[in-house]
């Protein structure tokens, strides 16, 4: 049986623990290489943080599956029994430009179903946390249920890559047309803030074509236990093995955008 109170007292410390090695990191020399091209960057610290996080998982929950962005984790081709979901760094490009604008992301599963979530920003010192059925938190501040807002009202997270022409959709009667009917689009450069984002209310909405599990596993819980609605482009369950589109947003704007937008 899992004691969930100490898998969160560890994932916790274990964050705060990561975030300060990050911030010590900022007076060394980067190592950065490239993944699947040239703008899809990793550095020698993402890779020696989620290491950090698979040596203390292994230590303390050996049973415990890991499902990890820079591969130190288990090849897993089912979702049984527990397992830790990470991002070592998500934002690795403003990482590296900016020393900001990047946060850690954990979401923890339990056979499949999301237990856990934590987004962590690092520069800041801000944790996002949530656990299913007990509410979502900014420190220490408990975030109420995410409330309805009109189209006309709505700012949402969307990178101005998919509002050109692109090989997973083609915005000219999809995305573009939502971007002139809502009050405004933002684009920060990582997923884990724009969920973050929108589970405080500050972004209503988020889309992205192409995000894997480690990038929305976090956040996917948080926003889920305030109400907000996580699906992929056409409005269909996320699988967490599956690299899937994104679009996470308030109840009934999630419908709004589906239907009047996406669905052409």
């Amino acid at each position: 049986m899992t004691c969930w109170a100490s898998v969160d007292e560890h994932a916790k410390l274990w964050l705060k623990e990561a975030g300060k090695k990050i911030i010590a990191s900022f007076q060394t020399a980067l190592e950065i290489n490239t993944k699947a091209d040239a703008n899809d960057l990793v550095t020698n610290i993402d890779q020696q943080i989620e290491q950090y996080f698979t040596k203390e998982i292994r230590l303390t929950f050996p049973s415990h599956k890991i499902l990890g962005e820079e591969g130190f984790g288990d090849e897993l081709v089912n979702t049984d029994g527990v397992i830790w979901i990470i991002d070592p760094i998500d934002g690795t490009m403003n990482f590296v430009h900016q020393q900001r604008n990047f946060f850690i992301s954990i979401g923890i599963l339990d056979n499949g179903i999301g237990k856990l979530g934590y987004l962590y920003d690092v520069v800041h010192d801000e944790l996002y946390y949530a656990e299913a059925g007990k509410g979502a938190y900014w420190d220490e501040l408990k975030l109420p249920k995410l409330e309805e807002v009109p189209v006309e009202n709505a700012l949402i997270g969307c990178s101005a890559t998919w509002m050109a022409p692109n090989r997973y959709m083609d915005p000219t009667n999809t995305l573009i047309p939502l971007a002139q009917d809502v009050r405004g689009t933002r684009s920060y450069g990582s997923a884990a803030l724009e969920f973050a984002y929108v589970a405080t209310g500050r972004l209503d909405a988020y889309i992205s074509m192409r995000l894997s599990p480690w990038d929305f596993a976090g956040g996917k819980i948080i926003v889920e236990e305030l109400g907000g609605i996580v699906t992929d482009l056409n409005g269909e369950k996320l699988s967490i093995l599956q690299k899937s589109s994104i679009l996470v947003a308030k109840p009934g704007l999630h419908a709004k955008i589906l239907e009047n937008y996406l669905k052409k």
